[in-house]
């Protein structure tokens, strides 16, 4: 990091780490549905349908709006599709709806200039807007940089002064993928590049006088994307900005994936008051995704804050003060840098959890049938009654709570169990069995401990009593760390940075409990079936993206050696299958092939929800692997920046395929590409032939 990044660490990205408050932005008006400053978060999302094909274009418009869309966007990759943006703002207008409508522009600045005079907000990507992304020039001299900015300023000019006569508005909207060679050669692929990418324009427009702007930093990456949109904040108001966020993580695919992705990253940024708006990106119909999002948004809105939301002075607006003892940055906060991974340093807990450990993951099966060996499947140990034993699956957890229930059947040999501290005292073999204690128990103990490994369940409230200065410390000490907070995140991310300012480097085990208000459909009908599934799925989705947020926030900082979900109404695969989900969203710990999917857009050469199924269901027992599966060349490169292997549409019923940013079989027949991909990954030596059964 270079010196004026570690000078812009004496800044802040949020009003609070400890406290919930709302980043207060500019407003900026996008027709008749304003953002920013105190008005909603705002939910959005983007037609898949080809921008000539106005009827569906309209249709599916129709279908987002009625969904909870209060944006739609449209790709423009032409300037025939920008001029029949016009075409289909009038059907909807005749239809009775006045969504206010964005117009995405990637290459062409004259397919903007001619939309930002029909719809209501354009969108650009600084990486392709008049710059270039050729990799022929490498170093730029300061000369030259200087030189391209000025060429850009003179072909975005005509862009600005449009948005300013017709009242339109824009956004600068950065992707990790797609990073100019200009920026690379500067900053490289990194957070800070995407900043800076979209820092320049920002700048250009105020230097004209325009100031209708939103701003995104968005990558497929929900660490990367959570680290840029930080430092976008903290460039901003070091500059006197305060422009309003989009937020939305690109390519999350489809799904349980999709959604845990996409919670990670976002739900992180709106723990911390940050986000005008947001858009979940899934490889679905976009109607699917305006539910995801305000899913996300809803547990914000009916939050009390517990401060006054800050203000920051910028411009013209009339700005309130924080008072003088709301400070964001306390002298153990000193300590985090929120805008680079790093791990928490923790020794190494009887050689399983902590240190360079992947993060554990811990089921309760205290409340189920423990007399039968197969309730075991649902934490990832699959019994075969012929053989009576047990096979491990991908996703297998680490640790069972059992509470104070004793099994009347043979564990794992390599399942470890935990036990209430009481009932643990009276087991006569306590092999790869562990207590959980209180900490008044385990400061009263004594010697009746474990000495392989003892869990001390806590709170951060417990840090500051004076039990916690009486608790006896060594190396077979885990935390279990719980909390009861409405602001869960803030106050367990409290509960680490005060361990880091104590010098403990205590393994912690994260605990987050779940109950959700929704009624379970009554018995006695013919639907009753349908309607269970139906509860079941709603529960789920609703698991995943609160968990993802609550658990994954911390995971992408580095915090917590363990996770631990408890939700009572769902079934135990579930709440496995989410756990697993959210490390592997944060790049914690891989237990499955990942791919990095776009969410499909007019520009879409092939059916990527059948495609993407294709593609997993021929390649999602490849362990580790990041595949791309990208409906178009226009992005699809540049946006599965960090995958192994990419399948990316390149001509109708053509793809090319990529060996991470290197193109190696080019428009090659669809009906083969899937069986090419895998013949690449062979030759590669990456590929292992699927189990059977």
């Amino acid at each position: 990091m270079n010196a004026d990044a570690v000078k812009m660490l004496q800044g802040r990205y949020c009003n609070s780490l400890t406290e919930y408050s709302r980043f207060v932005t500019r407003e900026v008006f996008i027709g008749d549905v304003p953002m920013g400053g105190n008005n909603p978060i705002r939910i959005q999302s983007m037609t898949t349908t080809d921008t000539m094909d106005t009827l569906g274009t309209v249709e599916q418009t129709i279908r987002m709006v009625d969904a909870g869309c209060e944006y739609v966007r449209i790709t423009a990759p032409s300037i025939k599709e920008a001029n029949n943006l016009a075409e289909i703002k009038k059907q909807l207008r005749q239809r009775g709806y006045t969504v206010p409508l964005v117009a995405d522009i990637h290459f062409t600045p004259n397919a903007a200039e001619v939309a930002a005079r029909i719809v209501e907000k354009v969108r650009v990507n600084p990486g392709n807007y008049a710059d270039k992304k050729k990799f022929d020039q490498i170093d730029y001299t300061d000369a030259e940089y200087k030189g391209e900015l000025e060429r850009i300023f003179q072909k975005f000019t005509p862009l600005v002064n449009i948005c300013k006569e017709y009242g339109t508005a824009m956004r600068i909207g950065t992707n990790h993928g797609s990073l100019s060679d200009r920026i690379m050669s500067r900053y490289g692929d990194t957070p800070m590049g995407m900043v800076e990418s979209a820092m320049e324009f920002i700048r250009m427009c105020e230097t004209l006088g325009y100031y209708n702007l939103v701003v995104s930093m968005k990558s497929s990456n929900p660490q990367v994307m959570v680290q840029a949109y930080r430092l976008l904040v903290q460039t901003m108001v070091a500059e006197g900005m305060n422009y309003p966020l989009h937020l939305g993580v690109t390519e999350a695919g489809d799904g349980e994936d999709g959604r845990i992705k996409s919670a990670v990253g976002i739900g992180t940024l709106l723990e911390d008051g940050l986000g005008d708006t947001v858009r979940v990106s899934l490889t679905e119909e976009p109607e699917a995704e305006a539910p995801v999002a305000i899913a996300l948004v809803n547990r914000y809105s009916s939050r009390q804050l517990a401060v006054s939301s800050s203000r920051f002075a910028v411009g013209s607006l009339q700005q309130d003060v924080a008072p003088k003892n709301h400070s964001p940055l306390t002298a153990h906060h000193s300590l985090h840098n929120p805008y680079e991974y790093k791990k928490r340093e923790t020794y190494e807990a009887n050689a399983f959890i902590g240190g360079h450990m992947v993060p554990r993951v811990v089921v309760d099966l205290s409340k189920e049938n423990l007399k039968d060996p197969s309730v075991l499947n649902a934490a990832g140990y699959l019994y075969s009654p012929i053989l009576d034993k047990y096979n491990m699956a991908e996703q297998s957890v680490d640790f069972v709570y059992l509470g104070d229930s004793l099994p009347s059947i043979n564990m794992p040999g390599n399942l470890k169990q935990l036990y209430n501290y009481a009932t643990w005292q009276k087991l006569a073999d306590k092999t790869l069995c562990h207590p959980l204690f209180t900490l008044a128990e385990y400061i009263d103990a004594n010697a009746d401990r474990s000495s392989a490994l003892n869990l001390v369940s806590l709170t951060n409230a417990d840090l500051d009593s004076d039990a916690f200065g009486l608790l006896p410390m060594d190396k077979s000490l885990v935390f279990v760390l719980e909390t009861t907070e409405l602001h869960g995140m803030a106050d367990q991310r409290t509960f680490f940075l005060k361990l880091q300012e104590f010098g403990l480097d205590v393994p912690v085990i994260v605990k987050r409990s779940y109950s959700f208000e929704s009624e379970s459909p009554k018995s006695g009908s013919p639907e009753d079936g349908v309607g269970l599934t139906s509860h079941i799925s709603n529960l789920t989705s609703n698991l995943q993206l609160y968990a993802a947020t609550d658990l994954g926030a911390l995971l992408v900082d580095g915090f917590g050696d363990g996770i631990w979900i408890d939700a009572p109404q769902l079934p135990t695969n579930i709440i496995t299958s989410t756990a697993f989900g959210i490390l592997q969203a944060t790049r914690s710990r891989i237990s499955k092939t990942e791919y990095i999917s776009c969410p499909s857009c007019g520009r879409t050469l092939f059916d990527l929800m059948v495609t993407t199924q294709m593609i997993r269901s021929r390649t999602s027992h490849l362990k580790g692997l990041k595949i791309g599966i990208m409906g178009c060349i226009v992005n699809g490169p540049g946006e599965m920046a960090d995958a192994d292997y990419g399948y990316v549409g390149s001509g109708t019923d053509k793809v090319t395929l990529y060996r991470g940013q290197q193109a190696v079989k080019k428009n090659i027949n669809s009906t083969n590409a899937l069986d090419e991909l895998i013949g690449i990954i062979k030759g590669d030596g990456n590929w292992i032939e699927p189990v059977e059964g």
